[in-house]
């Protein structure tokens, strides 16, 4: 399972590489990875103020004194009420596929790997488990 997840993992930032050419230089890469970024912010805001599927009820979170990190977990609230629709979810979907489009353009770039960067970082939030605090 893990080496069909490394193969297709791999297969996008190479299809990313094949694909792009206009924008190549790591400062279009950057610029268009926050634009992308944005535009996944705006689409969710959109799911909340034009289409209504989704409300964002935010309020201070407080944290009880002398509270362990299982209890912490369950006190937080995503401040999020509702369920995406379809329309609003298919959006959102090619916003972040965007997003990841560039994230890989940007890794070419500096020639990283995307899944090694995410091998490490698992390993990193297993290190830390919880108390990664992220």
């Amino acid at each position: 399972m893990t080496e069909l997840k490394d193969t297709v993992l791999d297969q996008f930032q190479y299809t990313t590489q094949d694909l792009l050419i206009r924008n190549k230089s790591i400062l279009d890469s950057m610029t268009k990875m926050i634009d992308s970024c944005a535009r996944v912010s705006r689409t969710l805001i959109k799911a909340v103020t034009q289409c209504g599927c989704i409300q964002i009820i935010g309020e201070k979170q407080e944290v009880p004194l002398m509270t362990d990190m299982d209890e912490l977990k369950t006190l937080m609230a995503n401040h999020l009420e509702g369920t995406l629709c379809e329309n609003c979810r298919d959006l959102l979907e090619k916003d972040l596929g965007r997003n990841l489009f560039y994230l890989a353009a940007v890794c070419n770039t500096l020639d990283l790997n995307l899944y090694d960067i995410i091998i490490k970082e698992l390993k990193r939030l297993k290190l830390l488990g919880k108390y990664s605090l992220r």
